[in-house]
């Protein structure tokens, strides 16, 4: 690597030299030394240094999927970058299709290699959201069933999760399927289920549905499928909705958080014996260990039993009869 300033041949839009710290892979790296963010108590460096260490492991979960980012920066609030700026090098690839949630053409980064994490996080670019689905999502190539399992407030709440996890895991063997779990990085638990190529992205929602309403009657004292805040009474929600355009953070992605945790992969017999700080960017290379347990503990792709998929298609979608819900009550309200 070579240090010192460094002069970059400028992207579109950008004029002039830049001041460099360091260079990894061509890519000009500033500004190390500051903080990533308010209460981070880590550096951009550490930022750096994580992604760079552990690019082996999240550049497979990243590569081919069209990705949003959430960003910080100094004095700012976080927040949320879906189009590739149209600074960005002309060596980054890109996909641009209609984003049907904001009613708009985006154009997706692809981070597809080293350099372009190392720009991402040059650009303080600390959370990592991928699509479920490879290339352009008329496509199909759907990769994964997700449940985000997000708990209640408080003292407790990651334990509440992991429970709620078992109580999918449980489902998952009584259809006859595996999955993989991680830490969320914030208070949360994500499973995830490799699904055979081929699936009807409505068919991929449906299952996803019905798996969270099997979860849910285990044990719904524990856990509710409600979508609707007010109506979780505390519980642990299984987030259903995780399916077509939705994205999940990345396993290893770091988040934006204090002492900057990271979703980690952590097996299921080890997952209520951890806690969503025992990971972080300045633990998790170590924890490592050459290792790459998301794709270790990965089970192959599986088709989705038909009987699931049938239940799913009787179950409204949560988003839709939220929304729904919603409109009565404001009636209601305004007719009282």
């Amino acid at each position: 690597m070579t240090y010192g300033a460094l002069t970059v041949r400028p992207g579109p839009g950008i004029v002039g030299r830049v001041a460099a710290d360091e260079t990894r892979d061509g890519v000009a790296l500033t500004n190390l030394d500051q903080p990533l963010f308010d209460g981070a108590g880590a550096t951009k460096r550490d930022l750096v240094d994580y992604l760079d260490a552990v690019r082996d492991r999240i550049l497979p979960v990243l590569r081919g999927r069209p990705l949003s980012v959430m960003r910080v920066r100094p004095g700012q609030e976080p927040f949320v970058q879906k189009n590739l700026p149209k600074h960005a090098p002309g060596w980054i690839g890109s996909v641009s299709y209609w984003a049907e949630a904001s009613r708009r053409q985006v154009t997706y980064a692809l981070c597809d290699d080293r350099r372009t994490l190392l720009w991402f996080a040059n650009q303080r670019a600390v959370e990592y959201h991928p699509a479920l689905f490879t290339g352009d999502p008329a496509e199909h190539h759907v990769t994964h069933l997700v449940l985000d399992l997000d708990p209640p407030e408080g003292d407790g709440s990651f334990e509440l999760a992991v429970r709620a996890a078992y109580l999918v895991r449980r489902a998952l063997d009584e259809a006859g399927l595996a999955g993989a779990v991680k830490t969320s990085g914030a208070k949360g638990v994500h499973v995830f289920v490799p699904v055979e190529a081929g699936i009807a992205p409505d068919d991929l929602a449906a299952a996803t549905r019905a798996l969270a309403a099997r979860a849910e009657r285990l044990d719904p004292a524990l856990a509710t499928t409600a979508f609707i805040r007010d109506d979780r009474a505390g519980k642990v929600f299984i987030d259903s909705t995780r399916a077509g355009g939705a994205t999940v953070v990345a396993a290893y992605s770091p988040r934006i958080r204090p002492g900057v945790p990271v979703s980690f992969p952590v097996s299921w017999d080890d997952l209520d014996q951890v806690a969503p700080g025992d990971f972080t960017v300045r633990t998790a290379p170590g924890l490592l260990a050459g290792t790459d347990p998301w794709a270790r503990r990965m089970p192959e792709p599986q088709r989705l039993p038909g009987d699931l998929v049938d239940e799913g298609h009787t179950i409204p979608v949560a988003r839709v009869q939220a929304m729904h819900e919603g409109k009565r009550r404001a009636r209601a309200r305004r007719a009282e």
